[in-house]
């Protein structure tokens, strides 16, 4: 019978639980993955990227996943303070940070005894290779209804920069950091909006921009050479639905779009509100994402980062369990490490 089947000895087994925030998905693998050496989480993913990127794409790219799959490994904790370590990937290879990412992992730990749920709030400090994370969980009846997290210091390194970009012209942007680097963008000086119909539109436009702002200039981390890269481009438009401030769209990695706001790009952008004067501390702007999904960000704090004046943003949204998988890898498939079509 079909239900008793198991695999071979020699096949590859990959536990997953799958989620979804605002409609980004993550796949969280919880076994089958080899242990990684290192003494930070940025050790932990180089190792990664130079030893174990075949499971990567085994697990990200199609025929298991697809162009705009998402995951996260859970990891042992580097710092004292610190309940679990995470490290994100996707289809173009390890993340430093993930927004959407931090949501679905807390309400995954809590809801599964990971880490201990308590009610009618739990905490969970999170190692992420931008830094240390605290994510707070409200809870009822068992479940994780909403999630919160405080970023790590999040700040902008330019406002009002221009870019000559193939195909486009002269192009106006902000540069920030919220975990990782972005262009924002806003959508209409490039002849979009951001509403599923310009989807394509979306990701050759921000490609092309991000590639343009790269050969333009560096892209500066105070501290760590492995986060001193642009992430993506986020496109700014006016909300859809009442009640939102904004829509945010990312394009990041190699053409991937964001189906939530992004919760590192919320981050960036409240950085870059709150140095334009735009909001105070603890002023919520309601964001929403391509599908009209939505995020709530807000300052909590102000800071310093080396050189810059920074914040400490505030993001909250949902996150909901869709699947648990055991994904098998058998040696002789000669797709085993996956492929990727745009």
């Amino acid at each position: 019978m079909m239900k008793n089947w198991t695999a071979p000895k020699d096949w590859l087994k990959i536990t997953t639980i799958d989620l979804h925030t605002g409609g980004e998905p993550l796949r969280v693998i919880i076994d089958g993955w080899p242990a990684m050496p290192g003494r930070t989480i940025l050790e932990k993913r180089r190792f990664a990227k130079d030893r174990l990127d075949h499971l990567r794409t085994a697990l990200m790219w199609e025929p298991r996943g697809h162009a705009d799959m998402y995951g996260c490994l859970i990891i042992p904790p580097v710092t004292p303070e610190a309940d679990i370590g995470v490290l994100f990937m996707h289809n173009e290879g390890f993340s430093t940070m993930c927004g959407h990412g931090i949501i679905a992992v807390t309400k995954l730990v809590l809801e599964t005894g990971y880490v201990p749920l308590v009610s009618p709030e739990s905490t969970v400090k999170i190692d992420t290779p931008a830094g240390l994370v605290t994510a707070y969980a409200r809870v009822s009846d068992g479940q994780v209804t909403g999630v919160y997290f405080h970023n790590v210091p999040s700040f902008v390194v330019a406002l009002d920069e221009w870019v000559e970009v193939p195909g486009l012209g002269r192009v106006r942007y902000d540069l920030a950091f919220g975990g990782a680097f972005y262009a924002y963008v806003q959508a209409e000086t490039v002849g979009l909006t951001c509403t599923p119909e310009n989807f394509q539109a979306l990701i050759e436009k921000g490609r092309a921009i991000k590639q343009a702002v790269m050969a333009h200039r560096s892209i500066p981390h105070p501290f760590e050479k492995d986060l001193s890269f642009l992430y993506g481009t986020i496109f700014i438009d006016a909300p859809v639905n009442d009640n939102a401030h904004s829509r945010n769209v990312c394009v990041f990695a190699e053409g991937e779009v964001d189906r939530s706001p992004t919760g590192t790009g919320v981050s960036g952008r409240m950085a870059i509100h709150y140095a334009r004067g735009e909001v105070g501390l603890n002023e919520p702007l309601i964001i929403e994402s391509i599908i009209g999904s939505r995020f709530t960000g807000r300052v909590v704090e102000t800071t310093t980062f080396g050189p810059y004046a920074a914040v400490i943003p505030e993001v909250e949204g949902t996150a909901h369990i869709t699947g648990r998988h055991e994904f098998l890898i058998d040696p002789a498939d000669p797709l085993s490490d996956g492929f990727v079509l745009r």
